[in-house]
């Protein structure tokens, strides 16, 4: 049950500088992820890259360790689309995900006009008749919510930011706020992660809307990520992050990062 609610709380790298037209901008990422009793549960390998006004986003997870004698999972997710000023509008998203030897295929076509259609296949069950055109209208898919929010976060420096995501699977509003009391915090180093210095820190609620009936998946409801500025240029990722569920608190911790110049490895082995 933890996995699946890992599953749910994608944590991209966004990068807000421009590449010219014929030169990506790239960043790649690992995080992995613990469960409860400190369990190595997932892998989250995280590729984003802009070039011109367009962005593509690639994360592909993998059970670790004991968890796959519960778990065995391989989930690839990716989506493409174009940049605008100060947002990203998806084009087109797809999910392929292996769990315990059944395959599941999630999609989403998103028109300029921001209309969303609903292209997993095979068709997720009740989906076509219980979700109306009018409440997906102008919704994103979960990698461009998490990667509107870090932009925003290098380029004004607030974590205040709604946005309703569609899968193919779920219709949800992820709400992005600022700690009241803690904006920034400066973390320290643990047996985990060798960062330590100042972030930025965001809640994250997670506000159901719809769910496709036949998958009954429990996931995330509120979470927190510490945010930091890693590399040259206007970035700010994410180093540590804290998804509360029904079954305990996941952690994650950024390993490694690889683009704008550096190569890090801050994980402790």
């Amino acid at each position: 049950m933890v996995l699946r609610a890992i599953l749910a709380a994608p944590v991209l790298f966004a990068g807000a500088s421009k590449a010219s037209a014929g030169e990506a901008d790239r960043i790649e990422a690992r995080i992995e992820i613990f469960g409860l009793a400190g369990l190595h549960v997932l892998t989250n390998r995280t590729t984003v890259e802009e070039a011109g006004d367009r962005y593509s986003i690639a994360m592909d997870l993998d059970t670790r360790g004991l968890a796959r004698v519960f778990v065995d999972l391989t989930s690839h997710s990716e989506v493409h689309g174009r940049l605008a000023r100060d947002t990203a509008r998806p084009d087109a998203y797809r999910a392929e995900v292996r769990r315990n030897g059944i395959d599941r295929a999630y999609g989403v076509d998103y028109r300029s006009d921001g209309a969303a259609i609903n292209a997993s296949t095979p068709p997720s069950p009740g989906w076509s008749l219980s979700v109306p055109a009018e409440l997906i209208r102008g919704t994103v898919d979960q990698l461009t919510a998490y990667f509107l929010l870090e932009h925003q976060l290098a380029q004004r420096g607030t974590c205040a930011l709604d946005v309703p995501v569609f899968d193919g699977s779920a219709l949800y509003n992820v709400r992005f706020t600022d700690f009241t009391d803690i904006k920034s915090e400066a973390l320290s180093a643990d047996g985990y992660q060798n960062f330590a210095g100042p972030t930025q820190l965001c809640q994250i609620i997670r506000e159901e809307i719809r769910r496709n009936p036949g998958q009954g998946e429990d996931t995330y409801q509120r979470g927190r990520v510490w945010y930091a500025r890693l590399a040259a240029g206007d970035l700010m990722l994410p180093v540590r992050m804290e998804f509360e569920t029904a079954f305990g608190t996941v952690r994650g911790y950024l390993a490694e990062l690889r683009g704008h110049g550096v190569h890090l490895h801050l994980m402790r082995e």
